[in-house]
């Protein structure tokens, strides 16, 4: 460890540390001695991810690439062909090839037109931080232990601003470049798995889950890099004043949130508008699969697998790793024996994502290279062993890695453990007074680890047509839509009783060994195999990509069996990972809450949930995510009515496309692209303000105590109504694939595609795209953005009338 940056302690917390350092002996000074090994395990695994994505990325390359001929030229780099052992330059891979190229170009378009929006949105938000945070104490620029007559004053809030608004430009543009750099690979990465495919499903699932795999390390090793560097850097200015430090150092959260927000409301219209409107102007209006060539909306709708499922999906999951970590961060240096434990043990929530990266890594091999794909029917096991075999090792490594903590500690600001828990009682009776540290540590990572597993799991029965509930809701349809439309919804609102159960377990048992910090540490340990986890996430839209460009290329039927079968075990595993992002996301949540109710100092003794501005607050809070819900539903709604139009209009006026009378006029699908385009970043904008701007609203007006509420019931609605939405899309997705397939029989008749039962279940479907993809999986930013929102705003909040708002409502302070 630099000396620079060694753990001196702040004078602030001398008297309670010096308790701790006296009553333990040489502990403080051996933990001094080995701080550093923090400093060389995380950028040791991170740089090890990186090195090893990029080996994927070049076995993903494999599948060979020359120059197509080119309408610019012979050497012209922008069009590739791809290659199979079948050769180079049959028409099938040069229409792969430009399809692919078509879906790049789209997707690419779509993100930088995002990107700059976003680029303003930093600038101006990034602004706001600084004028709100820096006025705390006007401006006032020197730091304080500049003054030695005021030693224990804590840094300027000027100091604070400016790091914390640095920290949000870090969160923010690693964010974006992690959501870019999976859409890229998932682009690069579907065309080679159709082709692959050709030779055998193993083939094609090895393209396919390596792809996920680069995004899924690139990303959790980049994230934890950049954090880990911000920092070492920050500590530069504020020594050990840890408090402070990780108090800036939420921005890193903020950041990574807030474009993720942007990107999962943006790109989730844009792919369901995309869908909703290759679905029913194919299937239900004119009567063809959503994929064939003949209709406009097929690249639009591949594009927005790209850029929804992967590079949302992506900057949700990065938000989440980023978020939960600096609420542990923030919790944890509220400690006196934390902090006096020094370097190492403040940066054990880093750990437990470097572990789970290791763990992750070596699990991987089994996909490849030890158990892989050998027919049709190991793919969904394969996937699944991956979750499981991560969940076990990071399981057995975690105890070793959390030895760094001290035995004894006491979470709180108000002294060390032996002032605050001096007997066995005083234990036993207060939940911040914590015995055998390292194991309560892992109790609660491993309650975050299998209770994701479970809920997984849980979110897997009810979604997956190889169970009972979906079977019902495929069956339902043989009495019309309406009867599809009920079941599917009666399956979405009980698949919910579990996971809240587990989650209620999960948090019981955090909080009664570890408080609030244990909470913190369950949901790093729920996001701990984070890489394995968007490795098979990222798998699906690639298959899924996959299977349209095999269908639009006119591939033999054998191969796009193969990748219905990828895109199948895509859709089941894809479910267990939305368990895995809505369990986390209510955790990473009530994390941040209480690392706001923490750093408060005035919410210490506890929030009246009866009190009149609390309970107020709370109902606000239950109502925002059906709000949010409401405007991302009807602008997915009006971008689909948009994109029916306009592929009816070009049926009507391309003589021969519906048809497809041979020589007909080509399909305009870049008119198709911008309607989703348009739609998403004109609709994104009012639901990303709704949730910004409501916490700072209500803290600047009403105080914390009304900001504590409105967090409270912003979690208690939204985790119930996003994993309800999520499994009742899933659902009604999956039973329209049981009748597909031809499982479903009625009265001794196959039902099959183009049957009443079929046309139905297309109906569920298309009702359940924006479920399932857009505000399902959106509310679970909204649930941790209000919190770090609110969290990095505290000072300001604090600022006014003592906490209690511009109208002094509440009782803080009094």
């Amino acid at each position: 460890l630099h000396p620079s940056l060694s753990p001196s302690l702040p004078s602030a917390m001398e008297a309670p540390i010096s308790v701790v350092a006296n009553a333990t002996g040489n502990a403080t000074a051996a933990a001094v001695l080995s701080g550093g090994a923090t400093n060389v395990i995380i950028p040791a695994v991170s740089a090890v991810g990186l090195v090893f994505s990029l080996v994927l990325y070049r076995q993903v390359a494999a599948v060979r690439v020359a120059p197509q001929t080119p309408r610019g030229g012979a050497g012209s780099s922008s069009a590739y062909l791809l290659q199979s052992e079948a050769g180079l330059g049959d028409s099938v891979e040069a229409s792969a090839a430009q399809i692919q190229q078509a879906i790049t170009t789209g997707a690419r378009a779509f993100l930088f037109t995002e990107y700059r929006y976003m680029a303003g949105f930093m600038v101006a938000f990034g602004a706001l931080l600084f004028v709100l945070l820096g006025s705390a104490d006007g401006f006032k620029g020197a730091h304080a232990h500049a003054h030695p007559a005021d030693p224990d004053a804590p840094p300027p809030a000027l100091a604070n601003a400016v790091f914390t608004v640095i920290a949000f430009l870090l969160g923010a543009t690693t964010s974006i470049v992690s959501g870019y750099l999976g859409m890229e690979i998932a682009v690069f990465a579907n065309a080679r798995t159709a082709l692959e495919a050709r030779r055998g499903v193993g083939h094609g699932f090895l393209v396919a889950f390596r792809s996920g795999a680069v995004m899924g390390f690139a990303l959790t090793s980049l994230g934890l890099l950049v954090l880990w560097l911000a920092i070492l850097g920050f500590s530069r200015y504020f020594g050990d004043d840890y408090r402070a430090l990780f108090e800036a150092i939420a921005g890193y959260g903020l950041g990574g949130s807030s474009i993720a927000l942007f990107g999962r409301v943006g790109g989730g219209i844009y792919t369901k508008a995309a869908d909703v409107g290759a679905d029913l102007a194919g299937k239900v209006c004119a009567g063809i699969p959503e994929d064939d060539p003949r209709n406009p909306a097929t690249i639009a709708d591949n594009v927005g697998d790209n850029v929804g499922d992967v590079a949302g999906m992506g900057s949700d999951l990065f938000g989440s790793l980023g978020e939960a970590t600096c609420a542990a961060l923030v919790i944890g240096a509220q400690s006196a024996d934390l902090v006096g434990a020094g370097w190492d043990a403040m940066l054990v929530p880093l750990c437990v994502t470097a572990a789970g990266i290791f763990c992750s890594l070596v699990v991987s091999f089994v996909a490849t290279d030890i158990s892989p794909v050998r027919r049709e029917a190991d793919v969904e096991r394969v996937l699944k062993v991956q979750l499981f075999l991560s969940t076990a090792l990071m399981t057995a490594v975690m105890y070793p890695v959390l030895l760094v903590l001290p035995d004894n500690l006491y979470l709180g600001p108000e002294g060390s453990f032996e002032v605050m828990c001096p007997t066995p009682e005083a234990v036993a009776a207060n939940s911040r007074c914590v015995s055998g540290a390292p194991l309560a540590a892992f109790a609660c990572v491993a309650a975050g680890l299998w209770g994701g597993c479970v809920i997984g799991f849980v979110t897997e029965y009810y979604t997956s047509h190889s169970y009972r509930p979906v079977r019902e809701v495929a069956a339902s349809t043989e009495t019309g839509a309406a009867t599809n439309i009920i079941y599917g919804l009666a399956l979405g609102y009980k698949s919910t009783i579990v996971p809240v159960g587990v989650l209620a377990a999960v948090v019981y048992v955090a909080s009664r060994y570890m408080s609030m910090y244990g909470v913190a540490l369950s949901a790093l340990g729920m996001l701990g195999t984070l890489a394995t986890c968007l490795s098979i996430d990222v798998y699906g839209p690639v298959c899924d990509n996959a299977g349209g460009i095999a269908e639009m290329s006119e591939l033999p039927e054998s191969v796009r069996d193969k990748t219905d079968a990828l895109d199948a075990a895509g859709n089941t595993t894809a479910a267990i990972g939305k368990g895995f992002a809505i369990g986390s996301a209510a955790l990473v949540s009530l994390a941040l809450t209480s690392a706001f109710v923490t750093r408060t100092g005035v919410l210490q003794s506890g929030v009246d949930m009866l009190a009149p501005t609390v309970f107020a607050a709370l109902l606000v809070g239950a109502m925002l995510p059906y709000w949010f819900s409401a405007l991302t539903m009807k602008s997915v709604g009006l971008a689909a009515m948009e994109m029916v139009k306009e592929v009816k209009r070009q049926f009507d006026t391309i003589p021969g496309l519906l048809e497809g009378t041979p020589g007909h006029g080509p399909p305009d699908h870049a008119k198709c692209i911008k309607i989703s385009t348009d739609a998403s970043l004109r609709e994104m904008v009012a639901p990303g303000l709704l949730v910004i701007l409501t916490p700072i609203i209500t803290g600047t007006l009403f105080g914390v105590e009304a900001v504590a509420g409105l967090l409270a019931g912003g979690l208690l609605s939204g985790v119930q109504l996003a994993i309800s939405a999520s499994n009742t899309g899933g659902a009604w997705d999956n039973a329209k694939k049981y009748v597909e397939k031809g499982s479903l029989v009625v009265g001794g008749a196959i039902q099959r595609k183009g049957s009443e039962c079929h046309k139905a279940a297309v109906v569920g479907d298309t009702v359940g795209d924006p479920l399932k993809d857009t505000s399902g999986p959106a509310l679970n930013i909204l649930m941790k953005l209000m919190a770090i929102v609110s969290l990095v705003f505290c000072d300001f909040f604090l600022g006014i009338n003592e906490g209690r708002g511009l109208f002094n409502m509440g009782s803080t302070g009094n």
